[in-house]
């Protein structure tokens, strides 16, 4: 069966493949047969209950600097030309990004979107992960300097990061005393609108933050991202290491009890976060990755998984 599959994402020539998840699973679908065309965002029309976008077809090779091939533009109706939409573009998710999911909802009925778009709207990460909190760490959602020093005085060292960030950025370790608390939250309420996320420092980071990779509510894989030397965050954009992992039994409790509710949103491809094999800071719905370092280390083909789910879907 040979699908038609538009791709949102960023621009294709700013990736790096050797890591990229979104790239992966364009050479899967073009080695399955599928046919590719590639579109920011930005270029999503509405007219007349029709959602349209200008899209190129696309070939992809795996060779940096050489990865891709543009084919004709066209204009596609995403409802009635293509039979799946990818949408794979890079956080922040503002409001550009929540609108995306506002015009790709209104053609759900007749093309499958991965991830399902209201899924991915009403599960912003570090939010729905509220929802689990029995498996998280004390954390504090604030724009309050007072509330903030109370969280530090009961929780001791902190990471403060933004609430919609990504790969790894603006996160910072505050001490106990607080000495820089201040001027980081000033910095902080003016550089974002919403609040902030403050949540107890894990010593066990230092031996890695390990990201799991769920299909369609089950587990596929995981690899655990060391940090850097000096540096506490983990992620791989933020020059963590990644190494081969397995699941502790608390993280497959995790992963049971995400299943089901992932499956029902329709979050197909979604990464979680796990320190010291026990603590789940994030759900990772808009655009996940890991999958390349995750076959390269386990000998398998998650993205091959994931195409097998999303056809599953698609003959249903």
């Amino acid at each position: 069966m040979s699908l038609r599959v538009a791709v949102q994402m960023d621009p294709l020539e700013s990736i790096n493949i050797s890591g990229d998840s979104t790239f992966a699973l364009m050479l899967s679908a073009q080695g399955r047969g599928h046919h590719l065309y590639h579109y920011l965002a930005e270029a999503l029309t509405y007219e007349d209950g029709r959602v349209y976008t200008g899209a190129h077809a696309v070939s992809v090779q795996p060779s940096q600097g050489d990865h891709f091939q543009l084919g004709e533009f066209t204009i596609l109706d995403l409802g009635r030309d293509v039979d799946v939409v990818l949408m794979r573009q890079d956080p922040p998710f503002d409001l550009g990004y929540i609108t995306a999911t506002h015009l790709l909802e209104r053609i759900s009925s007749e093309t499958l979107v991965v991830n399902d778009p209201a899924g991915v709207r009403d599960a912003p990460e570090k939010v729905w992960v509220l929802d689990y909190a029995r498996f998280m760490p004390p954390t504090m959602i604030t724009r309050s300097l007072g509330a903030a020093r109370k969280f530090l005085e009961q929780h001791g060292d902190a990471v403060l990061k933004p609430l919609h960030g990504n790969a790894g950025k603006a996160v910072f370790k505050v001490s106990r005393d607080g000495a820089n608390l201040g001027a980081l939250l000033e910095l902080f309420n003016a550089t974002y609108r919403e609040p902030h996320v403050l949540q107890a420092f894990l010593p066990e980071v230092a031996e890695g933050d390990k990201r799991i990779v769920l299909v369609d509510g089950e587990f596929a894989g995981a690899i655990n991202r060391r940090p850097a030397a000096g540096d506490i965050r983990s992620n791989l954009a933020a020059g963590g290491t990644a190494e081969a992992a397995q699941l502790t039994e608390t993280e497959q409790e995790i992963c049971d009890a995400l299943g089901p509710e992932l499956k029902r949103r329709g979050l197909l491809f979604v990464g979680i976060d796990v320190i010291g094999g026990r603590w789940l800071t994030e759900i990772n719905v808009t655009s996940p990755t890991g999958i390349v370092a995750i076959d390269r280390f386990n000998g398998s083909d998650t993205a091959g998984m994931i195409w097998d789910a999303i056809e599953r879907k698609v003959r249903n």
